[in-house]
């Protein structure tokens, strides 16, 4: 397994949770990370992403100012803190890792791909 993302659970409207994405260093220490994720019956969509450095961290509209992506270069580790979480925003999580350095919104950009974690938020 190259992608691992963990820390899902259920939890109440307005609680938080944090995911991890573990990744094997010699796919992603250049590439850019993304965080995706699909509810039922729904199209998967683009999350937050962040560059190889750390930088450019960037987030849907959805998520803008609750959800905070980083990462841990040195471990190879991708992080998702998810602050106020909402019913709507139950859905399977995945990360991913980018053809490039940088990430970006489009699924197609993104060439590696972990196992998804369950998140479910009740109201």
């Amino acid at each position: 397994v190259q992608l691992q993302a963990s820390g899902g659970g259920l939890v109440q409207a307005g609680g938080s949770l944090r995911l991890s994405c573990a990744a094997s260093r010699r796919i992603v220490s250049n590439n850019g990370m993304g965080w995706f994720r699909q509810a039922p019956g729904k199209e998967r969509e683009f999350v937050a992403g962040i560059a190889w450095d750390g930088g450019s961290p960037h987030y849907s509209d959805s998520v803008k100012g609750r959800f905070t992506i980083s990462r841990q270069k040195a471990a190879s580790l991708v992080y998702l803190q998810m602050d106020s979480l909402k019913p709507e925003d139950t859905a399977v999580y995945y990360c991913a890792a980018a053809r490039s350095a940088y990430a970006s919104s489009e699924a197609s950009a993104y060439t590696r791909w972990g196992q998804g974690t369950q998140v479910t938020v009740s109201s």
